[in-house]
């Protein structure tokens, strides 16, 4: 299913669906829970497809604005992702100490924001909540 919506999406924008960019997005597709570019190059790397880190960095814009993607994080190593397609909605927690994200769904927030959306007249397509603080782990070693 993700080739297809990526292909169309390449087609619409009059731009090639390369073996280069099918390899990257088989990779993603078959990988699970998070990944960084530098990591997701170096996987494809090893696999023998000839795809450079620009390739790779343009691809994921691609596969982000088509929505097959997402971003999930910007760290000062770069930006983490995960693939949407097989995943259920949720959101995050980030832990600013040791980088650890914990995926998270709540109904009551999601009903929360389908009603103020209609409080303002406001049609919501999709949204990313992310919060911002310490884990169990970090908070045990400030105290400490």
């Amino acid at each position: 299913m993700g080739k297809r919506i990526f292909s169309k999406f390449l087609k619409e924008r009059r731009q090639r669906f390369t073996k280069e960019r099918e390899g990257i997005l088989q990779k993603i597709l078959s990988s699970r829970g998070h990944f960084d570019p530098e990591s997701l190059y170096l996987k494809i790397k090893e696999t023998g497809l000839k795809a450079s880190r620009a390739s790779v960095y343009r691809t994921l814009n691609l596969l982000c604005e088509c929505g097959l993607i997402e971003r999930v994080k910007k760290t000062e190593h770069g930006t983490i992702y995960e693939h949407t397609s097989v995943h259920e909605h949720h959101d995050h927690m980030l832990c600013m100490e040791c980088g650890n994200i914990i995926e998270f769904y709540s109904e009551n927030l999601e009903k929360l924001q389908e009603g103020i959306c209609k409080r303002q007249g406001f049609q919501g397509v999709s949204h990313s909540l992310e919060i911002r603080g310490y884990c169990k782990k970090c908070q045990k070693k400030k105290r400490s």
